[in-house]
């Protein structure tokens, strides 16, 4: 297994971990119900959110250089 391998599947733990941690912006039960609040819908990220989603954009850029790294090598 070459490095790249290994960092490969390093950042995909990574970075699955960080998307099963977010918050989901739907309500499951508003999903089979139909109904559609918009209330709470345009709510600005801040703290400890913002920095899981930059963590997470970051995460996933590493992983696709990783991907093409040990695509080409």
């Amino acid at each position: 297994m070459r490095i790249q391998d290994v960092l490969l599947i390093l950042v995909s733990v990574v970075l699955i971990t960080l998307v099963v941690i977010q918050n989901s912006k739907d309500n499951a039960a508003n999903a089979f119900s139909g109904e559609k609040s918009e209330l709470f819908a345009n709510q600005k990220e801040r703290g400890f959110e913002l920095f899981i989603s930059r963590t997470t954009l970051a995460t996933s850029a590493l992983f696709i250089a990783l991907s093409i790294w040990a695509m080409i090598s």
